[in-house]
């Protein structure tokens, strides 16, 4: 019923069948390298797995804490997410040398990158304000001019080495690229070079989903489609299980959504902004539990 849904579960299977066993730093794991699926955005189309419940939510605002520029755990934690609470703690934080790092203070992760690249970090509650280069910004600002929005430099990335060491994790999604067709059909396609299958990559194909049709509406454009490349795509030994019984469930169609108003700044949209045409039918979740 959902061929999209499908090259999920395929590489799942390739996974399991040609996989190579690894021990990596933070458990065994099965891997495999270079991968790509393709998930259509049209007529709203959101590609959230059916084969087990995603925490859309948490996933959405995860991505607006992102756009937001904020490193802050704590921001988090006021909307209940807690994704990052074990890279946040100060046990791993001491474990990566930052010990002068607040508990909770993740350092120049994403939405640094995104917002102030390569500005000088001090702490998450620093004003960065006119520092680093907004890539974001950038790339909407050339989304919104006819005259820029076909160009082929729609890059943002969040790999700085200059920062790596800062960082309490260093990004697994990469790089993104934008692309216009015909003036007006907005695409995305994701580099990630390490991606948890079991958990990380439902959450990235649902994160940058959404951050296309958010892009796509507030620059006047067409969502089209979402190209995700996954370099080391990686299943935990503990998480082998439970996606046997996933990969035996028969995908529902994905859901549809509008977004329902162009805000002035990128950073006032929320979760009241998105109307559901179609209805998120899901299998039961599937607990697994996250390695760090």
């Amino acid at each position: 019923m959902n061929p999209e849904e499908q090259q999920y579960l395929d590489l799942i299977k390739r996974i399991f069948s040609s996989g190579s066993k690894e021990t990596s730093r933070n458990g065994n794991v099965i891997s495999t390298f270079g991968n790509m699926m393709r998930f259509s955005l049209k007529d709203g189309n959101l590609p959230l797995l059916t084969t087990k419940k995603v925490a859309w939510k948490t996933c959405f605002h995860e991505l607006c804490w992102f756009i937001r520029g904020s490193t802050n755990n704590k921001e988090l934690h006021e909307k209940n997410v807690h994704i990052w609470d074990a890279n946040a703690s100060r046990e791993f934080l001491d474990s990566r040398g930052l010990t002068y790092r607040w508990e909770d203070d993740l350092g120049p992760i994403y939405g640094h990158q995104w917002r102030h690249f390569n500005a000088s970090y001090q702490t998450c509650q620093s004003n960065y304000n006119g520092k680093g280069v907004d890539q974001l910004q950038n790339i909407i600002n050339d989304l919104k001019n006819e005259e820029t929005r076909s160009s082929r430099r729609l890059i943002m990335s969040a790999w700085n080495p200059e920062q790596l060491d800062e960082m309490a994790l260093p990004p697994c999604h990469v790089l993104v690229q934008f692309n216009v067709r015909q003036g007006k059909y907005l695409s995305c396609a994701l580099y990630q070079r390490s991606g948890d299958v079991g958990l990380g990559v439902p959450f990235n194909i649902a994160s940058y989903s959404f951050l296309t049709h958010i892009i796509a509406k507030h620059c006047g454009l067409i969502a089209e489609e979402f190209v995700y490349f996954l370099g080391n795509a990686h299943i935990y030994e503990e998480h082998i299980e439970p996606l046997k019984e996933q990969v035996e469930r028969l995908p529902y169609e994905f859901p549809q959504i509008k977004i329902n108003k162009v805000h002035d700044s990128i950073e006032e949209y929320t979760l009241d902004d998105i109307t559901w045409i179609s209805e998120y039918t899901f299998h039961q979740p599937i607990k697994m539990n996250m390695v760090a």
